[in-house]
């Protein structure tokens, strides 16, 4: 088992484009759908596995391009620590001023270290000034989702 970290800051009006954030559906629309519908799916399919968004669903990194892949850590704590590193540099800008203590953010980390430890994923967002976004978070990618191959492979 290992992690992997992801980072995106960008516009919020980008990270809101949802269709773009989840994967397509297995199968096409039906014949005799609106036209608009089709292509959207036919949008969805070939943009999903490339586009940079933050997947609505954390694991589903793990299918978007290892050049998104910000750092890769054995250890729950490692992984944690890049977490906390990029709170610290990214406080400053966090619309919501209770978001930036001290606490609250080590409370973060230490939180993540516990999820990541027992194979789970975190997953973080904060609203910048200037409406964008951040989103940091770190799958764990592990046998038990070989579905799911690992990106760095």
């Amino acid at each position: 088992m290992h992690h992997h970290g992801y980072l995106w800051t960008g516009p919020k009006q980008r990270f809101d484009q949802e269709a773009l954030r989840r994967p397509p559906y297995p199968d096409p629309p039906p014949a005799g759908s609106r036209p608009e519908l089709i292509q959207r799916y036919r949008e969805v399919v070939a943009e999903f596995n490339v586009v940079d968004l933050p997947p609505i669903e954390t694991a589903y990194w793990l299918l978007k391009p290892r050049t998104l892949v910000r750092g890769t850590w054995d250890e729950p704590k490692e992984a944690a620590a890049w977490l906390g590193e990029r709170l610290g540099e990214y406080a400053p800008r966090f619309t919501v001023e209770t978001e930036r203590e001290v606490g609250r953010l080590a409370g973060l980390v230490e939180s993540a270290v516990e999820r990541l430890a027992w194979g789970g994923d975190v997953s973080l967002g904060f609203y910048l000034e200037h409406p964008s976004y951040l989103s940091l978070a770190v799958v764990t990618c592990s046998y038990e989702r070989a579905e799911r191959a690992c990106p760095l492979r």
